[in-house]
């Protein structure tokens, strides 16, 4: 059984047991989320397709760590003009493990 969920402004499918990084969520390392903004849930052949959410069906994940991704660089330049900016960013994350998809 798979689904598609919704959060962060993102879109994931997922199955039981994955395990997946998604954008900073408030919950401490070892406790049980929710995720019920649920778009889609497949199991073999059939699927139900939300509008926009499937009724009644949400995902059970684990918060594993909160961390931070690598550092990606930005740098802009205006070729003849003597402009230089150079700046880093590192996104924080959440990763899950999936444990359950109920529909």
């Amino acid at each position: 059984m798979y689904a598609v969920i919704k959060t962060g402004g993102k879109q994931y499918r997922v199955a039981v047991g994955q395990k997946l990084k998604i954008e900073q969520i408030p919950a401490d390392i070892g406790q049980e989320i929710s995720l019920d903004q649920v778009l889609s849930v497949g199991e073999g052949d059939t699927l139900k397709i939300g509008v926009p959410f499937v009724d009644g069906a949400k995902v059970t994940a684990t918060v594993l760590a909160q961390g931070r991704h690598d550092k990606i660089k930005i740098f802009k330049m205006r070729r003849r003009k003597g402009y230089r900016r150079t700046q880093g960013h590192r996104q924080n994350y959440t990763e899950i493990r999936i444990e359950a998809v109920n529909a």
